[in-house]
């Protein structure tokens, strides 16, 4: 077996130094959940392992209503759908937090390692994207943000440069009449990998949609975010009928494979039914949030 260095640096200045050093050698740690995973199956040769725990800005989890909610890159799942406030003001959120793996996993497991992953069926990456998050990166030449939706760039891959790493990430304080909701779909109840899924956001007013965001996981290279299936029920009355519309552009955008999981068909009709049941309950979500 390989002999890999490990460094448990407690900056974020000394992290970057240390991958801008070892550049495409190296990997920052969050949860190891799928780091881990991949090294021991060959997916990475790395001679550096850099952990992130031991800094401060990653572990950082913080939220009031004027400022909105950061989270730390290696904050885990556990702390997110633990946290009263966070549960109360970002249920989407939650829902996706408490999916990724098992219990066990979301000891370890991280909203930012869920993100740097890259992978089209990473669970809280739509409902990032439907709650307008924003990923901030530290790197040799400053920080820099970045909104999710553009993060990830093809699979397993992201915008992140050589010696870059994600530290954190921000949401804009929930409004009134605001709701959101991450559902997906998987052959077993737990510890499984998304057929597909969809993360929405909603804010209503006078019982119209005032704004709406839609993502999918699991239907295209990366994580999609489906731009047009909001606009096009931006203004609309809040029921059935203009959930349909937009659950049928969200069908259309989607471009999925066929694979062990589910047929291109299966998945296409998955986005369709799964976006009208998470904007559904998004509206309920916001209908209560007055």
């Amino acid at each position: 077996m390989k002999w890999i260095d490990y460094v448990a640096p407690h900056s974020v200045r000394e992290a970057v130094d240390l991958l801008n050093e070892a550049g495409d050698r190296a990997r920052i740690l969050a949860g190891g959940t799928d780091l881990l995973v991949q090294l021991r199956v060959g997916t990475h040769d790395l001679d550096l392992v850099v952990d992130g725990k031991g800094i401060p800005e990653l572990n950082e989890l913080s939220y009031d209503p004027v400022n909105g909610l950061t989270i730390g890159a290696a904050v885990p799942c556990y702390k997110i759908y633990g946290d009263a406030a966070v549960r109360q003001a970002y249920p989407g959120l939650v829902d996706a937090a408490s999916l990724i793996g098992g219990t066990q996993i979301q000891g370890r497991a991280s909203l930012g390692g869920n993100l740097c992953n890259a992978a089209p069926s990473g669970d809280s990456i739509p409902v990032m994207i439907a709650l307008k998050g924003v990923a901030h990166i530290a790197g040799p030449g400053g920080t820099r943000d970045v909104p999710v939706e553009e993060f990830c760039t093809f699979v397993r891959q992201t915008v992140l440069q050589r010696g870059e790493m994600l530290v954190s990430l921000h949401f804009p304080p929930p409004v009134a009449n605001s709701g959101a909701h991450y559902l997906r779909f998987i052959p077993r109840n737990e510890m499984d990998i998304a057929v597909a899924g969809v993360g929405v956001s909603v804010v209503l007013d006078n019982g119209n949609i005032k704004e709406a965001r839609v993502a999918l996981a699991s239907v295209a290279p990366t994580p999609l975010f489906v731009a047009a299936a909001g606009q096009a029920i931006s203004g609309k009355p809040a029921n059935e009928d203009t959930v349909r519309i937009a659950s049928a552009i969200a069908r259309d955008a989607a471009k999925p494979i066929t694979d062990m999981r589910g047929t291109i068909e299966y998945r296409t009709h998955l986005c369709e039914v799964l976006t009208r049941r998470a904007l559904i309950k998004a509206i309920e979500r916001a209908k209560e949030n007055s």
